[in-house]
This record gives structure tokens, sequence and C-alpha cells, in this order.
């Protein structure tokens, strides 16, 4: 069984874990027992489950090539999932009865599950892609966490939009008697899109102190596409300071922004080279 077999089957393992999580959680919305706390365990002992064996896979793809494995789209996307996760053990506490665990169950067990089954994104493989220089590995994952910050990000928005919408509506039943309020969760948009920023901001400080030594190494398309994502949440940070967008408008802009970050990792990677055509053997 070669090593490439043996890291997919992993991150299949965990995207079920993933998928079996979401499914536990919503079985618990349905029957309201959204106060059990037996429920709530399984619900994080899938999602535990699947983290630790998605992270597995990912360091048996790191081995390989000897570094973080953020090699081709599939790898990052795998990487964004896992870093929400990482996320949500650290923030989830805030939330009662696990409402964002649901959430970010499924997200993660949609992404995880969407970059297995899309073939392409996993048919090459940029080889030795930070070479021996563990600062620009520090970089590109500092970059990648960022991405799963804003995923989450995005989840929070959309737990807003589904309150408010609740409210206009007096929707106060199922789920929605179970999220935090509006004013809760612009609270924690706006805190969650400072954490993102400020790891994205490390994350080219890092890069820039280097590739200042080596201007040639730069590659234009990366870091054009790069430095627009972040001008473009450091503007949305500074007119959510600046009060300027706030709850339901401020929910729509981050969830809106994520989708167009997701789609700037296509020429991110594309804009990569020495690249290596991976075994058929998966």
């Amino acid at each position: 069984m070669s090593s490439l077999f043996t890291d997919r089957a992993l991150l299949w393992v965990g995207a079920l874990l993933y998928l079996a999580g979401f499914l536990t959680g919503l079985a618990a919305l349905t029957r309201r027992q959204q106060t059990s706390a037996g429920l709530r365990t399984l619900l994080n002992s899938f999602l535990v489950a699947g983290w630790i064996v998605q992270m597995a896979g990912l360091y048996v793809r790191g081995t390989a090539v000897g570094g973080c494995p953020l090699g081709n789209k599939f790898e990052i996307v795998q990487f964004v999932a896992w870093s929400a996760m990482v996320l949500y053990f650290f923030v989830g506490p805030a939330f009662r009865l696990s409402v964002l665990g649901l959430f970010t169950a499924g997200y993660a067990a949609a992404l995880s599950i969407v970059s297995l089954l899309v073939g392409r994104w996993d048919l090459v493989r940029n080889a030795k892609i930070f070479g021996p220089n563990p600062w620009i590995e520090l970089h590109a994952a500092l970059a990648v966490f960022s991405y799963g910050v804003f995923g989450l990000l995005a989840l929070t928005s959309l737990m807003h939009l589904l309150q408010n919408w609740s409210l206009k509506h007096k929707r106060l039943n199922g789920l929605f008697w179970f999220l935090p309020s509006v004013v809760q969760l612009d609270q924690i948009n706006y805190r969650m899109l400072a954490l993102g920023m400020l790891l994205l901001t490390f994350s080219l400080c890092v890069g820039a102190a280097w590739w200042v030594r080596d201007l040639a190494s730069v590659d234009l398309t990366k870091l054009v596409v790069t430095l627009g994502v972040w001008i473009v949440y450091l503007t949305v940070l500074v007119m959510r300071w600046r009060t300027w967008l706030v709850s339901v408008r401020f929910a729509w802009v981050c969830l809106v922004m994520f989708i167009i970050a997701l789609l700037s990792l296509g020429p991110v990677n594309s804009s990569r080279h020495h690249e290596v055509v991976l075994t058929p053997e998966r």
C-alpha cells in the first residue's frame, strides 16, 4: 500500500467523521435534544476524531515532501477545513449547545469531501515548494490558516443572517431558537475578522522579509492576488471599526468575501512551479 493511498484513505475517514458529526447534530436539532450532554459529547467526539484522522492524513502527505502539505489545490482545501476545525475548538465553547459545531462540521465535511471527489485537484503536486526555507513555509501555513479563520467567519455570518431572518419573520423555533443573538454574532464576526487579518498580515510580513532579499523569487500573480485579498479584507475591517458596515450588511460582505477568497486559491496555486505528476495509485 503506497503512502499516497494511505493518506487519502485517512482523509476520507476524517471527512466521513465530520459528516457523521454534522448528521448527529442535525438529528439532535430535529428532535430538540440539544440540551442533552450526551449528544453534545457525541458531536464533539466525532469532530475531534475527524480532526485527528485528517491531521494524520496531512502529516503523511507532509512527510512525503518534507514540509507543510500545501502543494496543490486539494491539499490547500484540506488544510483550510482542518484550520477551521482548530479554530472551532477554541471559540466553540462561547456558543451554547454546539450550534457552531454543527455548522463547522457541515462546512469541514463539504470542503473535505469535495476536494477528495474532484480528482484533478490532486493530479499534480508541487515538489519542494518551500525548499529548505522554514520562513516561507511559515508564511504559507499562516496564510492558509487565515483562510480557515475567514471560513469560520463566513459560517458565523451565515448564522447572523439566519437569525436576522428568523426575527423578521417571527420564526423562533427549531434551529433559530438555539442561535446566539444578532448582537453577539455581530461582535463575534468583528473579532473573527480581526483575527484573520492579524494572521494574514503576519504571514505577508514574514514572506516580505524574505522576498526582499530575492525579488526574482516573487511570483507576480500570487503577490497581486494575495495583496488584493488582504486589501479588501482590511477595507472591510476598517469599515466595521468605523461602524460604516455593521449587522446584516457586514455579515453579507463577510460571506461574499470568503467565496472570493476561495476562488483566489486557483490562480495562487496555478502560479507555482516545479510540479510533479502523482502516481495513478491513489
